[in-house]
């Protein structure tokens, strides 16, 4: 059953911002003083224009006219050279604090519980590290520095026209109301039509991810009809959630573009009743004019790059939603005494569903070899996950050491027990990289040579180039649990890829390794039972008979219907 990841709040984003910026503050200050010098440098033209526009009326000379527009291109080029700057701070800006988000989601994403990285669908983990961290960065190297930019000049020019002549600049600034009332209208649909827009394209690449994965199957089985369908579904999806957000830009731009004009008029109407009472110059109601029209582009430059920092603060909303991802109980800091697990009254479901495991009980004693076996279904793998951790129990306790395995620290609790199954990853990497042990040559070869991976040969081979097949990923895998050492190993039908023979000799060779260590084996090959310590059997989420081979043979019980049944369906092979 999968699990959606959380979408941070407008909180958590918020704290996040600030703690980004906090990051590289010095940065962000120079930025803004830069940016405003820039303006201020940008604010000298009208207001010149203005002075030429009263020298021309009042008669004055060409070289007055002239010193005036020397100092309107002065302005222009200091403005120009701040701008870029200021610019270039806020590339390298953008780059390092993308570079930040990057590395935090990778961490955030590898810190996640296990439990939670198998239900959660991959196309939503892999679209929020793709697409929504992709989102981001390019806001903060591109986007952000323009918007700081625009908002600087927007303020100073409003404070500038202002300060030219109160009246005008108050009702240039009135007539901008219409641009605030459909920005508004705006934000309060765009950050949720974002939102689902970003389901929709996770959903997208999940249904892309498995039909590709399970390319064999699909073919296999004739299901492309069925996966056609489902990826149709998908893309339908997108286009209608990418539909709604176009129509709100739709809506927003044109409006948007219409009220820039009135601020212009309404100065324009006014100036011009002002200056028939000659109450103000016409080099003032020019200027004033001019800086009217000069607001449009920091204005231009905010309300376009809205859109595309709603779209980014959806992104970094999913991006920021890991660590909204409940956190599992803090350690309390004891450590385990001993290597001896008990499982006292558990229960499971998952999902809040209904329960697969019903008060289990059982005790495994340190060096011990357990067998667990029983019908598909019967609840093996799920015992095997709380056993090592994956997963904690609805209700009961399992502890290792008196202290409950789920609570330990990651490091820490792979130490004491580690689970392998049928499912392996095999990184783009070489074989020596694969093991993840840091060993000597010797060590390693002698661990691959255990498990019968004689295919291995030079440890610094890429199986990226020639990734292996799926028994010789389980006997990388088996080579792991080797190097790591653990004093409890779980093996969920961990030989099950391998073919009998193969399989037998590397849980032989296994036996010979792990002696000493605690072994439990989720197995259906029911010879992992008969040399086993003990075997427990499950049934329905319980353990119905515990016991050596030989006891549960001499019982007559289920254990012994399943290896009669088991032994002649070996002897027909």
């Amino acid at each position: 059953m999968s699990t959606a990841l959380p979408v941070a709040d407008q909180r958590l984003v918020v704290r996040a911002t600030v703690r980004l910026i906090a990051a590289d503050k010095r940065s962000v200050a120079a930025m803004v003083g830069l940016n405003s010098l820039a303006a201020i440098a940008g604010l000298g033209a009208p207001w010149l224009l203005g002075r030429v526009i009263d020298t021309v009326a009042a008669g004055g000379g060409v070289r007055a006219v002239d010193r005036l527009a020397v100092a309107v291109l002065a302005c222009a080029i200091a403005q120009t050279l701040l701008s870029r700057w200021a610019l270039a701070l806020a590339y390298r800006f953008g780059e390092r604090t993308s570079a930040r988000i990057r590395e935090t989601f990778l961490r955030r994403a590898l810190a996640l519980p296990a439990s939670i990285v198998e239900r959660v669908p991959s196309g939503d983990v892999a679209a929020r590290g793709t697409t929504d961290v992709d989102a981001v960065a390019t806001t903060l190297r591109d986007i952000l520095p323009r918007i700081l930019i625009g908002l600087v000049e927007m303020v100073f020019i409003i404070i500038a026209v202002i300060v030219l002549n109160p009246l005008l600049g108050v009702a240039g600034v009135l007539g901008l109301s219409g641009v605030w009332f459909i920005t508004r209208w705006y934000l309060r649909r765009a950050r949720d039509a974002y939102l689902r827009e970003g389901e929709a394209n996770s959903w997208l690449a999940e249904e892309l991810a498995a039909t590709t994965s399970g390319a064999r199957t699909v073919e296999a089985f004739g299901l492309a009809d069925r996966r056609l369908a489902a990826g149709h579904a998908a893309i339908a999806d997108t286009r209608r959630t990418r539909l709604i957000t176009l129509g709100l830009r739709s809506r927003f731009f044109p409006v948007v573009e219409a009220s820039y004009a009135i601020p212009v008029v309404v100065v324009l109407l006014l100036g011009g009743v002002l200056y028939m009472d000659d109450r103000v110059t016409l080099g003032t109601l020019g200027a004033a004019v001019l800086y009217l029209r000069q607001l449009v582009s920091p204005l231009d430059t905010l309300l376009i790059r809205i859109e595309q920092l709603q779209s980014a603060a959806a992104s970094f909303a999913r991006v920021e939603g890991l660590a909204a991802t409940p956190a599992p109980p803090a350690h309390s800091g004891s450590l385990p005494d001993g290597d001896r697990i008990e499982v006292r009254g558990v229960r499971f479901a998952y999902d809040a569903g209904r329960d697969v495991l019903h008060d289990v009980d059982l005790t495994v004693r340190p060096g011990e070899r357990l067998a667990v076996v029983g019908l598909s279904g019967a609840g093996k793998s799920t015992l095997a996950r709380l056993l090592a951790g994956v997963d904690r129990p609805t209700a009961g306790t399992v502890t290792v050491g008196g202290v409950p395995i789920a609570d330990l620290p990651p490091e820490q609790l792979r130490s004491h027990v580690v689970l392998v199954t049928q499912e392996h990853h095999v990184f783009r990497e070489s074989v020596r990289d694969n093991l993840m042990v840091p060993a000597p040559d010797a060590e390693l070869r002698r661990a691959l040579a255990t498990v019968g991976a004689d295919w291995a040969g030079d440890l610094d081979r890429d199986l990226g180039a020639l990734p292996p097949d799926g028994a010789q990923a389980q006997q990388l895998a088996l080579a792991r649990v080797l190097l790591a050492g653990p004093h409890t190993v779980i093996l969920d039908e961990a030989t099950a890829l391998l073919d009998p023979t193969a399989a037998r000799d590397a849980e032989r060779a296994l036996a010979a390794v792990l002696h000493g260590r605690t072994v439990i084996a989720i197995a259906h090959r029911l010879q992992t039972a008969h040399d086993a310590d003990r075997v427990a059997v499950m049934d329905d989420g319980r353990i119905i008979e515990l016991g050596t081979h030989d006891e549960l043979l001499a019982a007559g019980g289920p254990y012994a219907a399943l290896w009669r049944t088991w032994h002649r369906a070996d002897q027909l092979r």
